[in-house]
């Protein structure tokens, strides 16, 4: 079974998004994705003053088995990306709640953060893959 934090929200997309104290979110893929991507070797992150909407495909992880886009959790504009993904993109895969963190962003006005699952959804979501 996978890691899946309680304290965070979740996409059926697998990626996962942390609200921060000051309203802003983290984003990363879960560590069901980068299990099932395996070894990964390149990462492309949003832009920062990229404005997203919510699904957009923004990103792009690529393991030595595929390539897979990441998709925007929510609406919002990025304000950060982790730098160090581009030369170390490995790091999603030890550590992908913490060091391999991909984008930070300013939600939108009325994105909904609260509407995305929770980890007993995404673990439910994940049974139905």
């Amino acid at each position: 079974m996978s890691n899946i934090p309680a304290d965070l929200k979740y996409v059926v997309s697998h990626e996962w998004v942390r609200r921060e104290a000051d309203g802003t979110l983290t984003i990363g893929i879960t560590d069901h994705a980068q299990a099932a991507l395996g070894d990964l070797v390149f990462v492309e992150a949003p832009a920062v003053g990229r404005v997203l909407s919510a699904q957009e495909s923004c990103a792009v992880v690529e393991s030595v088995k595929a390539a897979s886009d990441v998709y925007a959790p929510v609406a919002g504009e990025v304000i950060g990306v982790n730098d160090r993904l581009a030369d170390a993109p490995e790091i999603l895969n030890t550590d992908p709640y913490g060091d391999g963190w991909m984008w930070k962003m300013k939600p939108a006005e009325g994105a909904d953060i609260e509407a995305l699952l929770d980890a007993a959804g995404y673990a439910n979501a994940l049974k139905d893959q």
